[in-house]
């Protein structure tokens, strides 16, 4: 008789040690409140989005979470497409100088100032280039100096474009009447032969070309593709062929 009780004992305690974690799974099972969701999603680790801003909501779902982030607007990579709403606005209408200052009433009209000058297409309508060529402008090389000559370099840089567009054909000359060689090189251009990755969404979003193109300088816009795409491709170019299709061509 001792000996059934004591197998009795032993089953009933196997068995509570069965049915104690499906009763903490079952209730592990219990839909969440409001409150222990909201705490959750406010302990999770949000690093691996550190460019979101996320705005904790209880989705409809008992056992999911929705994350609602602010994004970008999706045209700010054309900031410098932009066109002017006035041609050549006085400076106090321009959008770039202060209405409030009073030294800004007394800057000149673009409209009187350019008057002269070789007209243009674009931008703010002077072609500068032919400006400087026609003897119209010269700029002064050293601001406290008018004597001081300009060290202008007459070389061309040709850079290849993969796509079936002109190359592109950089003119130093042009450049260096107006620039010195620090404005440039090494901060936006590193001098040195393929160590400048340089494309149009990089320009266009301000960047490389963009830090004057579009800003002090022609836009850039569908009028102007051709002062910088002006080498036309020889007879036989062919386009480029990626790896895959030169190991694997079609037959």
């Amino acid at each position: 008789m001792t000996r059934e009780i004591r197998t009795l004992s032993l089953a009933l305690t196997l068995s509570a040690l069965v049915i104690t974690p499906a009763c903490s799974a079952k209730e592990s099972m219990v839909k969440p409140t409001a409150e222990t969701s909201q705490a959750a999603i406010a302990e999770k680790n949000r690093e691996y989005a550190p460019t979101f801003q996320p705005v904790n909501e209880i989705a409809q779902s008992d056992f999911s979470e929705l994350r609602v982030a602010q994004v970008a607007p999706a045209n700010e990579l054309n900031q410098n497409l932009k066109k002017p709403k006035h041609k050549n606005a006085p400076p106090a209408e321009d959008g770039v100088h202060d209405p409030n200052d009073e030294a800004v009433q007394k800057l000149q009209h673009p409209k009187k100032a350019y008057a002269d000058l070789p007209p243009s297409q674009f931008g703010n309508y002077v072609d500068w280039v032919k400006a400087i060529e026609q003897g119209k402008i010269e700029p002064r090389w050293v601001k406290d100096d008018p004597k001081a000559e300009p060290f202008v370099m007459d070389l061309d840089i040709v850079r290849p474009v993969k796509a079936s567009v002109p190359d592109v054909v950089f003119p130093h000359r042009q450049h260096t009447e107006w620039l010195f060689c620090s404005n440039c090189h090494p901060g936006i251009f590193i001098p040195q032969r393929q160590a400048n990755i340089i494309n149009m969404s990089l320009i266009i979003s301000g960047k490389k070309c963009g830090v004057c193109h579009g800003k002090v300088s022609f836009p850039i816009e569908t009028l102007t593709c051709k002062k910088c795409h002006s080498k036309p491709k020889p007879a036989d170019w062919q386009p480029p062929r990626s790896r895959a299709s030169v190991l694997q061509p079609w037959k």
